[in-house]
């Protein structure tokens, strides 16, 4: 067993571990579990998971691409085509794949394989700024094969698809403060002055200008003709 100062205390029996560790007021963590006999170790349990943790994070970082994408290539192979494989190849080192590169002739392309060779080359050259080759191209009987692994990242230069995204987001930004000012102005657009609830009520119940007959509106006598005698 372990102490939590990494003092070893030699080997102990299970109660007398637990024991230690009660007094200790910390956990009993078994670190080696197929040794003969186990190791234990005197440690607070979440600060012993914090620790292996940041060693985890640490270890990741220090690891060498193990994934790899592979790309094939021909020696007819369009320019089009071509950058279009470059593309994907700039992708896969970004992500910190390694890409290997096929290029396969087929019938009487063998007679002329430095055509494959210049597109090969063509390839490594473009996708310089990303990674780098292991090995020369090499033809192993109808095909060229090479290894390229990424570079790294304080070396590697940005992928130009993920560079394209800001001026598009500051675009978004002025639209937004566009609306924003259309918002503003509206706010200190003059309004129509409210009308009362009881305007309309009032005017309907306003007079009726006088048509005549006694200067009263609903003078009952007033359509009566009165004849002299």
């Amino acid at each position: 067993m372990i102490s939590a100062e990494g003092v070893q205390l030699g080997v102990l029996s299970l109660g007398d571990a637990l024991k230690a560790a009660r007094e200790s007021g910390v956990d009993l963590v078994e670190i080696a579990p197929n040794a003969t006999p186990p190791v234990c170790r005197l440690v607070d349990f979440g600060k012993f998971r914090y620790e292996q943790a940041k060693k985890e994070k640490e270890s990741k970082k220090h690891q060498h691409a193990t994934r790899v994408k592979e790309v094939q290539l021909s020696a007819k192979i369009d320019p089009h085509d071509l950058s279009v494989k470059i593309e994907h190849g700039v992708d896969f080192l970004c992500e910190d794949m390694k890409v290997k590169i096929t290029l396969k002739f087929r019938g009487r392309e063998m007679a002329h394989t430095e055509f494959g060779f210049q597109v090969i080359n063509k390839f490594i050259t473009e996708v310089a700024p990303y990674g780098h080759p292991d090995f020369q191209p090499k033809l192993m009987g109808r095909s060229i094969n090479v290894m390229i692994s990424p570079l790294p990242r304080n070396k590697r230069a940005k992928n130009p698809r993920q560079v394209e995204h800001p001026p598009e987001e500051d675009e978004e930004a002025s639209n937004d403060d566009g609306d924003s000012d259309d918002h503003k102005a509206a706010a200190h657009k003059p309004q129509s002055p409210l009308r009362q609830p009881g305007a309309n009520k009032a005017a309907s119940q306003a007079p009726a200008p006088a048509t005549g007959g006694g200067g009263f509106s609903n003078n009952p006598f007033a359509r009566i003709n009165m004849k002299p005698d």
